[in-house]
């Protein structure tokens, strides 16, 4: 896909490029939101109507009515759902379309497919219900949501788990293995009762013995941003600043959030920051966007990145520049809008609302 900026928002500064952006919001109102997931830059956060996580953020999308274009800075998959949550009438625009999701792309449609049917001729898929983690494409959603199943945010995955488990036997999760290993390890589900499903390999590499044992089943995808962060990462933050808090993002491996003192969403974080006293130490195992704007902002402590020798960048979260968001919010008569076909977004829609219901 080609993507490129006019020179007149490319060559602008920081300062013109707000007062672009400041002046569209004074001329839209209402009529125009801009939303901003966490992982953002600070300049385009600064100038966002909302912030938050996925699950916020598509919130807000479900719920302003009034709002006639939406602005998503954030990723391909949270436009999507946006697009998905909203109105006809809505239009959705993410700012720089290349801002995709290397988690997402791990899990294909097809090869999704592949594995229920795995499923349903071991005669599994009747007792299983999918459940998908909202960094997924439209259709994987759709697929949720036409098997019953739904979607979940890092901040409701427990929540979701336990939809699931109230009305089947066995839960399908996907893109994130960690994530689904945490969630199941901290429900008590053993690990000889979770399998991990390997797309790469002949029948997910799993045995259909151990596919009817498991009550758990995971997709082996990941975050490349969370995965960075060690055990041994931990320990030494913990040897160095004595009284320090480790505070990690649950797509982390599990043995990272073992040993962290507490382990949440993107919006736990910024709230648990939020709370420490004057004068905390806080080591912050997530993206390093989200970490350099909480130490902005609470300078009365002293907040940095859990490794200390990686650089923890969501690429495609950064691809977002404010010469981005000016060029759209100043052309969305003509800006190219995220537009999720009809046969998709209805299925997709039902797994959604259920993610929305059990929050």
């Amino acid at each position: 896909m080609h993507f490129t900026v006019p020179d007149k928002y490319r060559a602008a500064t920081l300062p013109e490029l707000s007062a672009f952006v400041m002046e569209a919001k004074r001329r839209y109102g209402r009529r125009m939101i801009i939303l901003a997931h966490h992982y953002q830059r600070l300049e385009v956060t600064e100038v966002a109507d909302f912030i938050g996580d996925s699950y916020e953020l598509s919130r807000v999308a479900s719920e302003r009515n009034d709002a006639e274009h939406i602005v998503f800075c954030g990723v391909h998959f949270m436009a999507e759902s946006a697009d998905i949550l909203s109105a006809d009438y809505q239009k959705v625009y993410l700012p720089n379309p290349l801002a995709g999701c290397p988690m997402a792309d791990m899990a294909d449609i097809d090869d999704v497919l592949t594995a229920w049917q795995r499923l349903v001729d071991l005669g599994l898929a009747e007792r299983t219900l999918p459940l998908s983690y909202m960094n997924s494409a439209a259709e994987l959603k759709a697929f949720c949501g036409r098997q019953g199943g739904l979607i979940c945010t890092s901040s409701n995955a427990k929540a979701a788990f336990d939809y699931v488990y109230a009305r089947a036997d066995k839960l399908f999760f996907f893109p994130d293995e960690n994530l689904g290993y945490n969630v199941g390890r901290r429900m008590g589900i053993p690990d000889d009762q979770i399998v991990v499903w390997n797309f790469r390999a002949d029948d997910g590499g799993i045995d259909a013995d151990r596919l009817r044992k498991a009550r758990l089943i995971l997709w082996k995808g990941h975050c490349h941003v969370h995965t960075n962060f060690k055990p041994e990462h931990v320990a030494e933050v913990r040897r160095r600043f004595p009284g320090v808090k480790v505070v990690v993002h649950p797509e982390c491996v599990w043995d990272v959030v073992a040993a962290a003192d507490a382990v949440g969403s993107t919006k736990f974080i910024v709230d648990y920051i939020g709370a420490q006293p004057p004068g905390s130490i806080i080591a912050v195992g997530t993206e390093i966007n989200l970490i350099n704007r909480m130490a902005h902002a609470h300078p009365d402590k002293r907040i940095f990145e859990l490794s200390g020798q990686t650089c923890p960048v969501c690429a495609n979260m950064y691809r977002t520049t404010m010469a981005d968001l000016a060029n759209t919010v100043e052309n969305l008569d003509v800006f190219d809008r995220i537009v999720v076909r009809d046969e998709i977004k209805a299925d997709a829609r039902l797994a959604l609302n259920r993610m929305l219901e059990v929050h």
